[in-house]
């Protein structure tokens, strides 16, 4: 179970009691406040009703968990809520029962708990209900003045006290389901409204807690890789003199073959070591430069046909973004290219061939989409949702290099979405801001 389950859990679980708690109030004003409140005698059917419901509410304390996470269950009980008690209501007195305002309990806990679908449909079902009981009792108050009425026959014409207090009774329950009516749409509008601004509020809160989880994570990468790096350069600059030698002294064809491949690595390690500077510096300085789309991606695909040769790329860029203009710094092309590589490494193990599709256009208006497929065998359901956002062991790695892409495109304003392709791989989709164009 995971931790932002267990709020969740902890509400079923008080909800679960919270029933225990109505059935026990229906017993125990049966049995002891009939007469105090002015509850009529329930025939022998409610009985049964309570036996009933004594089980539901058994079951839904040990299987509480049934409905976590799970909205169309969660409705489904507080719909049983709603007919239990309006059951109840209706063989204890229906619309006269000092208790009916309890049926508007159902309606406040979906209006919290659920989307705002729920608490409309139990509104109209709670006011179906209450609308049938003020029926029932406005018949029945009819047909007691028709009968008394008949009785008094005998009577004085000018006698019409039933008449009129039959005409005030019909306006007390009109009045009665009106305010009912207005309860329920007050506590569906405005709590429903509160509590979707609360989740609203939590959410923003929690992604906010993660951003800085992640931030912090970032730095102390950071602040390693930066120790690291300058302890490289000694080592890369003895190897470079190194090499130099083995020129000098060696003639043999194999051996020159040999040190030439060593010199393209240091060479490589070299121009990464002189990028991280440049990136290190333009991070600090918040140094954000313009770049038209073409020429970002032309600048990637050279990089990547110089440092990884072996990759395969099926590039397709619209036609309305090529002029756009992107903001960019440092650190943008190597998050770009190590989904590349990553998606490379993918294709090569699953299919032994380094192919990978990237697909460049609008996703809106102002915002670049950028989508890099690679043909692997995927990425497991539960890695996709924690990929990017923590460091994740698996046997390739911990998915540092995707963790460093994504605050990466953060700081640009921009996203990275994980998703699996229907047919195989994944897909990550890069969503960056582009500048808006002036008109003249």
């Amino acid at each position: 179970m995971t931790n932002a389950s267990l709020p969740f859990n902890a509400s079923q679980q008080q909800l679960a009691l919270l029933r225990l708690v109505n059935w026990g109030l229906k017993i125990g004003l049966i049995l002891f406040a009939t007469d105090l409140f002015g509850l009529t005698t329930p025939p022998v059917t409610l009985s049964y009703v309570l036996i009933f419901e004594a089980c539901y509410v058994g079951f839904s304390y040990r299987f509480h968990r049934l409905s976590m996470n799970n909205n169309g269950l969660l409705f489904l009980t507080l719909l049983l809520d709603t007919l239990f008690w309006a059951t109840w209501l209706y063989f204890t007195g229906g619309a006269t029962n000092a208790f009916v305002s309890l049926l508007l309990l159902p309606i406040a806990i979906s209006a919290i708990t659920l989307p705002r679908w729920a608490p409309w449909c139990l509104t109209i079902v709670s006011t179906i209900f209450y609308t049938l009981m003020i029926v029932d009792i406005t018949e029945q108050n009819s047909g007691s003045v028709m009968d008394h009425d008949m009785n008094q026959m005998p009577m004085a014409a000018n006698h019409v006290m039933p008449a009129s207090h039959s005409m005030d009774m019909g306006s007390h329950y009109l009045g009665m389901w009106f305010n009912f009516v207005i309860s329920a749409l007050v506590l569906t509008v405005t709590v429903g409204f509160i509590a979707k601004r609360i989740r609203q509020k939590n959410a923003e809160l929690r992604y906010l807690r993660e951003a800085q989880l992640r931030q912090e994570k970032i730095l102390a990468l950071g602040t390693a890789s930066a120790q690291m790096a300058h302890q490289l350069a000694t080592p890369l600059a003895t190897l470079r003199l190194l090499t130099d030698e083995l020129v000098d002294t060696h003639h043999d064809a194999e051996q020159l073959e040999l040190i030439s491949e060593m010199q393209q690595a240091l060479n490589r390690c070299e121009v990464t070591l002189a990028d991280l500077r440049l990136a290190t510096e333009s991070i600090r300085e918040h140094k954000l430069t313009e770049q038209r789309v073409d020429k970002l991606v032309a600048t990637l695909t050279e990089q990547i046909s110089l440092l990884m040769p072996e990759a395969q790329l099926n590039i397709t860029i619209a036609s309305q973004v090529e002029s756009r203009i992107v903001m960019t710094d440092m650190s943008l092309l190597p998050a770009l290219m190590a989904l590349i590589q990553n998606g490379i490494q993918a294709s090569e193990d699953n299919q032994h061939q380094t192919r990978v599709d990237i697909n460049i256009g609008l996703s809106q208006p102002n915002q670049l989409s950028m989508t890099i497929r690679d043909y692997g065998v995927g990425i497991a359901t539960h890695v996709l949702q924690t990929l990017g956002s923590n460091m994740v062991k698996s046997p390739k790695g911990m998915g540092i290099a995707v963790l460093l892409s994504h605050t990466s495109f953060e700081r640009l304003g921009g996203k990275l979405y994980l998703k699996p392709h229907p047919e195989c791989g994944t897909e990550a989709i890069v969503t960056l801001p582009l500048s808006v164009q002036k008109t003249s």
